[in-house]
């Protein structure tokens, strides 16, 4: 196992490096590393860019947090407190709710749910002039009260100060307190009777608010448990979809690249082509790289993490770490499997050796090498290997004997077997 890893990074090291065998000196190998981290960025740049297209959970469903957060609230107030958040004194009447809503669509593969786009025009209605006055005229009262109750802190702090100066005989002129005890005494019930008048004035403001028919009509929409559930489901549903569908647009990014790179790279090395063989190898491995980065990337955030979380959480409650232990074990046993299935069936050797025979080449680097070579000129790899039944040379990794054409997979497993 490990003599097949250390022969693939030789192999792969000469490749990266070197020009028909022959290494690549060091401006050459310097501009290689330049374009390769050029490429890389770009290659990544496009990735963010492609998984940015199809709409996000957020952009589909941009009704969700605002609507989730007013279900959850449980205060009195919760019903003039959306139509708060929903009225802007400053915002431009040409730019509604729905227009930004609708605004997620633009450059994005995918619509705004409609129960969302209802949302911002049952909205969009109750933010006109006259609510904009009222959620005014209630902030300007409120702060008049805000600014009684600090006057009202300042002279009961006065008030208890010349409370004590009066119970211990001091003479007014000596006071440090402007305000006598009994004028602080009046002042404050005079204040507290405004604030008094002033809190029933917002009170009665917020209440207007409240009954007007597009209030009623956005509060009772809110209210819809139907229409709620039905963009809770498709939120829920959208993020459980969305990094899935993120890498299979990544995927389609880069598998084009991938091929390219893999035939470009096959047919220079046919035809000799070292510079392009060379350059193509490069493009290849750095398009590789962020495919494999993505698929482990998929593997923690995708569906396939989600099913599992899910399927842990309701069958062993909170033990989550238990998707770790499954991971450490799952992914050495994919990657196993990945291995065994390129060695076996993509770059086969005993595959790779007919084909490069039928063309009178290398079976090791596929270099062009004349019939009678015992060695190859450019890897010095031997071609050769002896028959277990006549012991003759015949050509290494073909099926059979080119002499008594006896199956070398059977002689060469009686031999095992013998010894």
């Amino acid at each position: 196992m490990f003599t097949t890893i250390r022969h693939g990074l030789n192999q792969f090291l000469n490749k990266s490096r070197t020009i028909k065998n022959e290494p690549l000196n060091k401006v050459s190998l310097i501009v290689v590393i330049l374009v390769d981290i050029f490429i890389l960025v770009n290659v990544f740049t496009g990735l963010n860019d492609i998984s940015q297209w199809p709409i996000s959970p957020s952009q589909s469903y941009p009704c969700y947090d605002q609507w989730q957060s007013y279900q959850n609230q449980v205060n009195s107030n919760k019903n003039f407190d959306i139509l708060r958040q929903a009225i802007s004194v400053n915002r431009d009447r040409n730019n509604s709710l729905e227009a930004i809503f609708r605004e997620g669509e633009k450059g994005h593969l995918g619509k705004v749910n409609e129960v969302c786009l209802t949302y911002a025009q049952s909205q969009d209605k109750v933010n006109h002039s006259d609510n904009q006055k009222i959620i005014s005229s209630i902030d300007q009262t409120n702060l008049k009260i805000n600014n009684l109750e600090q006057t009202n802190q300042t002279i009961r702090s006065q008030y208890d100060s010349t409370l004590l100066e009066k119970i211990a005989g001091q003479t007014p002129d000596k006071s440090i307190n402007q305000t006598s005890a009994e004028k602080a005494k009046q002042q404050l019930a005079e204040n507290n009777l405004q604030i008094t008048v002033l809190q029933q004035e917002v009170k009665n403001l917020k209440q207007q608010l409240l009954n007007k028919p597009e209030s009623i009509n956005f509060i009772n929409f809110l209210n819809e448990k139907d229409s709620f559930e039905t963009v809770q489901k498709g939120h829920a549903n959208a993020a459980f979809w969305y990094p899935s569908i993120q890498f299979f647009f990544q995927a389609i990014f880069l598998v084009p690249l991938i091929a390219i790179a893999l035939l470009v790279h096959n047919f220079a090395q046919g035809k000799g082509y070292g510079l392009i063989a060379l350059i193509s190898w490069h493009l290849l491995v750095i398009f590789l790289i962020p495919l494999v980065l993505k698929v482990f990337e998929f593997l923690q955030i995708g569906f396939i993490f989600k099913l599992l979380f899910d399927f842990i959480q309701k069958v062993f409650g909170g033990l989550l770490f238990l998707i770790s232990y499954l991971y450490i074990l799952v992914i050495p046993l994919i990657g196993f499997g990945i291995i065994k299935f390129f060695q076996t069936i993509i770059f086969n050797s005993k595959g790779q050796a007919t084909n490069r025979f039928q063309k009178s080449r290398c079976i090791h680097c596929a270099k062009k090498i004349r019939p009678q070579d015992a060695h190859c000129p450019h890897c010095g790899e031997y071609q050769y290997v002896e028959c277990g039944n006549c012991h003759e040379l015949t050509y290494k990794h073909l099926p059979y004997c080119k002499h008594c054409g006896t199956s070398q997979s059977v002689v060469f497993s009686a031999t095992s077997e013998a010894e």
